[in-house]
């Protein structure tokens, strides 16, 4: 395949996911049909499948498109949180930056549309948890379990001290997001306090004793 014709492809390709993402924000899953995303795309119907096998393959590239350009990034940072050498402040200034990401608009709505089909679509639901907050929540036992073995957290068990963290940075906030929708959920909360609060409550309860 010559240059022109893979930029053609991937025109194309981005043009579908575009119009996906557009139907099912709208339509929700069940509502769209891949005739409905190929006439928006302005593609043929088998220019769609060719791309995509599916429907849900489509949804969760869809997903994956949101991720990469939000949470993906992360994943270095994560992982080089196992070296710090200041706790408190890596900590906190990784956990700011990630509430922000996953609380830009484009994902919640995605979430948002996931659970509204978790019901129809168990399969979907599971994949999409194995896609981000499963992926995430691995990320940081990995560097939990890290800093237990250097003596700068007491966490034994690892995935545990994950799932705490989680929640507290990420947990009401995005259930905020989520029930009250739109743009201005992050202009209604004071990262940087409720981060402050959660790293502060985390620590409390997994900083290793001095000496």
């Amino acid at each position: 395949m010559t240059t022109e014709a893979l930029g053609r492809s991937a025109r194309k390709r981005a043009s579908i996911l575009s119009a996906g993402r557009a139907l099912f924000l709208g339509h929700g899953y069940q509502g769209t049909s891949m005739d409905q995303v190929a006439a928006t795309a302005e593609v043929s119907k088998q220019t769609v499948y060719k791309h995509f096998g599916d429907k849900q393959e489509l949804l969760l590239a869809i997903v994956d498109d949101a991720l990469e350009h939000t949470v993906a990034p992360f994943a270095d940072r994560i992982e080089a949180l196992a070296e710090t050498s200041d706790l408190e402040a890596d900590l906190t200034a990784l956990a700011g930056d990630y509430l922000r990401a996953v609380l830009q608009e484009p994902v919640v709505q995605l979430r948002r549309l996931i659970i509204g089909e978790a019901n129809r679509s168990p399969a979907l639901a599971r994949l999409y948890y194995e896609r981000a907050p499963a992926r995430t929540l691995s990320a940081y036992a990995d560097s939990f379990g890290h800093l237990h073995g250097r003596g700068l957290l007491h966490a034994p068990e690892p995935r545990l001290a994950a799932e705490h963290f989680a929640f507290l940075i990420v947990g009401r906030c995005i259930d905020q997001a989520l029930f009250h929708g739109g743009p201005d959920v992050l202009e209604a909360i004071d990262v940087d306090q409720h981060v402050a609060a959660g790293v502060a409550v985390f620590l409390a309860g997994y900083r290793a004793p001095a000496g």
